[in-house]
């Protein structure tokens, strides 16, 4: 598959995610709407960070010729999204929550904006 469909493909799974993402940090906890959109949210940063992993890092040192910094975000997500789950499942609220907190900061906010440095795609769409 090529870069370009893979960057639309996570594009268009990383954008409602974060919608999702923000909506739940600002609706009441435990709520069934949380819950559902929780799920989703869950499912679309796991299916996205798989997804990154097939694209290879133009910027920057790469490992293996592929992954680059950016990468540890993929697998941060990827270790971060069942590990929640489980959180909740237990009932662990706390570690619940933190988990969340951690994924939407570091997953979404921080490398979200390492996509509009120089020299990545979103930075040449909105800056030329």
């Amino acid at each position: 598959m090529s870069y370009n469909v893979l960057m639309f493909i996570h594009l268009f799974t990383v954008l409602p995610a974060f919608v999702l993402g923000t909506i739940s940090l600002i609706l009441k906890k435990g709520t069934p709407l949380h819950k559902i959109l929780g799920k989703l949210y869950m499912v679309l940063m796991l299916f996205t960070a798989i997804v990154t992993l097939f694209m290879p890092a133009f910027v920057g040192p790469t490992l293996f010729n592929h992954f680059g910094w950016i990468h540890l975000f993929s697998f941060l997500t990827i270790y971060t999204v069942p590990t929640a789950y489980t959180a909740i499942k237990k009932g662990n609220i706390k570690a619940h929550k933190r988990k969340m907190n951690l994924l939407y900061f570091g997953a979404l906010v921080i490398a979200g904006a390492f996509t509009f440095m120089p020299g990545r795609y979103l930075h040449t769409v909105l800056f030329g």
